[in-house]
């Protein structure tokens, strides 16, 4: 549906303008569009890489923190008083991917020195408390890396559905309703020139109408000068022929 504007050139330039601005806008949201769809499709493929590896071992840690408690007995309470500190923390970065920022959560592990873990498990079971503890390691890096693909892969869900609204509604709705202002635009203009066309024709014919009946007046009235020329010319003869010459005597 076309908008209701004044039609003059200067709307209609204006419009062009829009219809240029609004391909370019839709060029540039479809690229982004695909290279976000690309990063969906890689997130997406190592988080179900990732889901199906932490089901296995998730299972394998629990068997060894179950070993762990068969040969070392129980020490939860032990681990808890070893541990002063957390020897892994958490660093969030991001990501940049066409615009969007996507969060990245790192691991770095940093070195507990008040830490008495080598202590636990020196009578029994010390082997298997760290076998058990790099397999929890390796299962909460698992994790992380879990939670961080997660995390881009709803962001990017979410930006790719606003994007594809976007490109949608300018491919569908706003390039079509300035395309079809332009046309109503020229339709107008021209209408406009051809009745400007007629209307200056309409003048001349006029012009030239009253310009040739005054030509045909003044003809008329010269051939009525000259017919009255003619009629006085000819009774002036006619008088000079019925008087008659008198006598000449010497």
């Amino acid at each position: 549906m076309a908008e209701q504007v004044v039609p003059s050139r200067m709307n209609l330039a204006l419009y062009k303008a829009k219809i240029v601005s609004a391909k370019k806008g839709h060029e540039l949201l479809k690229k982004k569009c695909d290279a976000l769809k690309t990063k969906f499709r890689i997130v997406m493929v190592a988080l179900l890489e990732n889901k199906k590896f932490m089901g296995d071992e998730a299972q394998e840690a629990l068997l060894l923190i179950a070993k762990a408690q068969y040969a070392a007995g129980e020490f939860h309470q032990n681990v808890k008083d070893a541990v002063k500190r957390a020897t892994i923390r958490l660093e969030i970065s991001s990501e940049n991917i066409a615009g969007v920022m996507l969060p990245e959560v790192n691991i770095r592990e940093v070195d507990d020195s008040d830490s008495s873990m080598s202590q636990i498990g020196l009578a029994r079971g010390g082997q298997s408390i760290q076998r058990c503890r790099d397999k929890f390691k390796d299962l909460l890096i698992l994790l992380v890396k879990i939670a961080s693909y997660q995390t881009s892969f709803v962001s990017l869900d979410q930006v790719i559905k606003v994007t594809n609204r976007r490109v949608n509604a300018l491919e569908y709705v706003v390039i079509p309703r300035f395309i079809a202002t332009m046309n109503y635009i020229d339709m107008e203009l021209d209408e406009m020139s051809k009745e400007d066309f007629f209307r200056l024709k309409k003048v001349l014919d006029n012009k030239r109408k009253i310009i040739e009946k005054q030509n045909q007046e003044t003809a008329k009235r010269q051939l009525e000068v000259e017919d009255m020329n003619w009629q006085e010319r000819e009774s002036y003869d006619m008088l000079a022929e019925e008087q008659p010459d008198e006598d000449v005597f010497f």
